[in-house]
């Protein structure tokens, strides 16, 4: 519990489809952090507002304290919709006011990005992007956020210009979970991911035989988990970079998000001769909303 002189000025919220990250900030600084399993995914309308006081409620005076939040509460499913603006734009726009029963805080959702054509819509990750921004506001090149949902964003003069999504994280855990591939695919990353993704990014039209071979290979080598998860990992990051090659090549190039994730996106690209910067996806997030809440103030 923060004590009397120490309560925030400000609430930064993270709300994704699987869990709920909030952060205590006074101005740019955090003060405290909580996170829960209450996702979007997981909950009613009605809820989301007494789901987000079981978290913060220790950290609220007795006035009106702002909250900005990103992600998937702001979708139809969510707390609120707040539609998604169209690009080119900028990465965070207006903040849609949600009302609440607690006259203690004040919430506030940042709106996704949409592109019409081809179609593509991104939420959460546009915070992402308008936190690296703030950090380097000169950037121009391509983004790419890796995750369950890969956003691959191009930036000019501090706008998204164009992105498109892949869903590259979704596919691994399908086939490592709930195909034949379950057999042989362990928990540990193991060799062999850079041979896999230079495979793929060559020739793309093999993938499906290749993925089967992880599991011949099992049954008549005895290929070990760790190694059959770096090859499934580089077959499908391999495929993922052969698709969109027009944003990363030739381009400047930085990641955003875990770091065992941009690690290995950052390896598979040095094999192209791209050499990525990387960053810390929860510290961007922050950085984000931030952004957000000085607009949202001045």
């Amino acid at each position: 519990m923060l004590q009397e002189n120490s309560y925030p000025d400000w609430i930064a919220c993270d709300w994704g489809t699987s869990n709920l990250r909030v952060w205590a900030m006074r101005g740019s600084e955090v003060l405290a952090e909580a996170k829960s399993g209450d996702g979007m995914g997981g909950l009613a309308r009605d809820e989301f507002e007494g789901k987000l006081l079981n978290l913060i409620e220790n950290w609220l005076p007795s006035g009106t304290t702002p909250v900005v939040a990103c992600g998937m509460v702001g979708s139809r499913q969510g707390w609120a919709e707040a539609p998604y603006v169209a690009v080119p734009a900028a990465p965070y726009s207006t903040a849609v006011k949600v009302p609440t029963k607690d006259s203690r805080i004040a919430m506030h959702i940042l709106p996704g990005l949409k592109q019409e054509n081809p179609p593509d819509v991104m939420r959460g990750e546009e915070t992402q992007i308008a936190g690296f921004l703030a950090e380097n506001p000169n950037f121009d090149g391509v983004l790419c956020l890796p995750g369950t949902h890969s956003k691959w964003a191009h930036i000019s003069a501090v706008e998204v210009v164009s992105f498109q999504t892949q869903m590259t994280g979704e596919l691994f855990s399908l086939l490592a979970k709930s195909s034949v591939l379950r057999h042989s695919v362990g928990a540990d990353l193991g060799e062999g991911f850079a041979e896999a993704v230079s495979e793929t990014l060559s020739k793309p039209e093999v993938i499906a035989a290749k993925l089967f071979q992880i599991r011949a290979s099992d049954l008549l080598k005895g290929t070990s988990g760790a190694n059959a998860h770096a090859r499934l990992s580089g077959l499908l990051i391999g495929l993922e970079l052969a698709a969109t090659r027009p944003y990363w090549l030739g381009q400047n190039v930085a990641l955003v998000g875990s770091t065992s994730l941009t690690s290995s996106y950052a390896q598979a690209l040095e094999t192209q001769g791209v050499l990525a910067v990387q960053a810390d996806g929860a510290e961007i997030t922050i950085k984000g909303l931030t952004a957000a809440y000085s607009e949202l103030v001045t």
